[in-house]
């Protein structure tokens, strides 16, 4: 059984590689970035329509880069949430070849819940607590009293 329960297969493009036709690591980023918006548009969290209520903002990244990604491979990215904070959220990924399973990288993020009208870091709401939680098998984490 997977650890994940999200995947997102991913087409490679041209524009995606370095002098040495393996996939540039910047675009490992990019990778994780398209999922989270296809995670979050999956669990109904985010429309994807107005990217000022877009409600996440990035506040620490760590990426291991295991091995090169070839142009030709078949590669998903799987994501999870495996911890709910009080205004932030961590997320997992996993970056794969599809056909042999090889991990390509790993990487953890801490997103903070941020309302971008405001300026400032909220808590991360009851419905979004409820959902994740339900969906990914965790504990819903503390509540802002």
């Amino acid at each position: 059984m997977s650890e994940f329960h999200y995947y997102l297969p991913l087409q490679l493009r041209y524009s995606d590689l370095d002098p040495q036709w393996h996939i540039n690591n910047a675009r490992f980023l990019t990778f994780m970035e398209h999922t989270r918006l296809s995670y979050l548009r999956h669990l109904g969290l985010f429309k994807g329509n107005n990217f000022l209520e877009f409600p996440l903002i990035v506040a620490d990244v760590h990426i291991s880069f295991l091995a090169p990604i070839d142009y030709e491979e078949p590669i998903r990215v799987g994501m999870r949430i495996s911890r709910i904070g009080n205004k932030s959220l961590t997320m997992e990924y996993v970056i794969e070849n599809m056909d042999t399973g090889e991990v390509k990288s790993r990487a953890e993020f801490i997103m903070v819940t941020y309302d971008y009208n405001q300026k400032k870091s909220v808590s991360v709401w009851p419905e979004w607590r409820q959902i994740i939680s339900s969906f990914e098998g965790i504990e819903p984490g503390p509540q802002a009293a």
